[in-house]
């Protein structure tokens, strides 16, 4: 039977729920549409929000033969047979291509299409979960327009969970009822995804016999749908939340990405990631945080999910509310930045492992630091050619600005001597 998620499909754009920012009455995507020219489309976003439906409509109000390919199982030869067709009667109101999870097509197989978008012999419309710019060949990208889908908000799937319990009821001659528990487990469960949370819907609804109760749903989710690729930007995104989160010391939105990168099954990300903002983004400004995180990552990876989220809760809270300082960061992204130009080449021959210098090379005789006052001595480290060179900058945070303080102090006493 035709899952319930396709059986419902909206056939107009007033009954597509969420995307309001581009399918709203005044929207970009809406007006495009009702516009004479219909200009080739990038529909970027997660599973679930929308994007084939649209497609979908959009074919339909433009009167155009709408041909489907899906990238993970179509092949060259696919491809070819479409656009075979544009010479045909078959495509003499125009072809409107509709490639699903286009960054699976590689580059060749994406240029096939050029000559074909070029000519308006077919008008594309590509949907992908991956960000385009990054999946989606140069030369389609450029003569597409990028509109991104959102997941969907709890309201909106809810909309929609109503809508489809009418129309199973409808179907069956029936009057069952979903209660508020339910309702709210199968639009969560989802997570942003409206495919997952309807048809787990039609499954509750056929054991159910008045009421669909709050148990009797979560009993069809055998755990939350939340989509979660670990290759893909939702992931990334994850992550990326949870390290600005962090660095922007809320303690309680770091706990909540966190929460969800675990809910999603990954324990590996999480923990690299943490590691690195110890470093990257509270470092030298707490240098001990690098060693309890590891210890605490440690924790966590021997114990294992569930209760690895407890070390790792503490991990991020740790780095959310400890002084922040990415002065190590920016200190050695300014000396890779040296490096890659092909700067310093030749160091100063008193570092180089030479120990038999001639009479004329006693003023690059190296001087052992431990010799001499305070266990410092003034002598030149960096390459001639970067000898000025200052790639760290003390943070302003009480533990570098002891170290500035004592820097300054040794030198001073040294320099005083002299």
């Amino acid at each position: 039977m035709t899952p319930l998620a396709e059986r419902i499909r909206p056939t107009c754009f007033d009954e597509v729920v969420g995307q309001e920012h581009i399918l709203g009455v005044n929207a970009p995507l809406r007006k495009i549409v009702q516009s004479p020219v219909l200009p080739n489309m990038i529909f970027y976003g997660p599973s679930g929000t929308g994007k084939t439906t649209v497609a979908n409509i959009i074919a339909k109000n433009a009167g155009m033969t709408l041909k489907k390919l899906n990238a993970t199982v179509a092949q060259t030869k696919d491809i070819k047979d479409v656009l075979a067709e544009t010479g045909t009667l078959f495509g003499s109101e125009g072809i409107l291509l509709y490639i699903d999870e286009i960054q699976y097509f590689n580059k060749k197989q994406q240029q096939t299409l050029l000559e074909f978008i070029e000519d308006g012999r077919i008008t594309l419309i590509a949907s992908t979960t991956e960000n385009p710019y990054f999946y989606v060949y140069k030369a389609i990208l450029s003569r597409s327009t990028v509109f991104e889908f959102k997941p969907l908000s709890h309201n909106a799937v809810m909309k929609a969970l109503q809508r489809a319990l009418d129309f199973l009821n409808g179907e069956n001659k029936t009057e069952k009822i979903l209660s508020d528990g339910a309702m709210t487990a199968l639009s969560v469960a989802g997570g942003g995804d409206l495919r997952a949370s309807v048809n787990a819907l039609e499954l509750a609804f056929h054991i159910s016999e008045k009421e669909i109760s709050e148990e009797t749903a979560k009993s069809v989710l055998a755990r939350n749908y939340m989509s979660f690729d670990r290759d893909g930007d939702s992931h990334y995104e994850l992550l990326s939340a949870l390290q600005k989160s962090i660095r922007g010391s809320d303690e309680n939105a770091a706990v909540f990405y966190l929460a969800k990168l675990l809910e999603g099954g990954d324990i590996i990300s999480p923990c690299r990631r943490l590691l690195v903002i110890a470093s990257e983004d509270v470092g030298l400004a707490y240098p001990m945080a690098a060693v309890i995180v590891k210890s605490l990552v440690d924790s966590a990876l021997q114990v294992g999910l569930p209760e690895a989220r407890i070390p790792l809760a503490e991990a991020a809270i740790l780095l959310a509310t400890a002084p922040k300082s990415n002065s190590a960061y920016m200190a050695i992204a300014a000396a890779m930045e040296d490096v890659t130009k092909g700067l310093g080449q030749d160091m100063p021959s008193r570092l180089k492992n030479n120990h038999c210098f001639g009479e004329g090379d006693k003023k690059d005789t190296y001087l052992y630091p431990h010799d001499f006052p305070n266990h410092w001595v003034d002598q030149q480290y960096l390459p001639d050619d970067l000898k000025n060179r200052q790639y760290y900058h003390f943070g302003d945070n009480k533990t570098e600005k002891a170290a500035l303080e004592y820097r300054n102090s040794i030198r001073n006493a040294n320099n005083n001597k002299k």
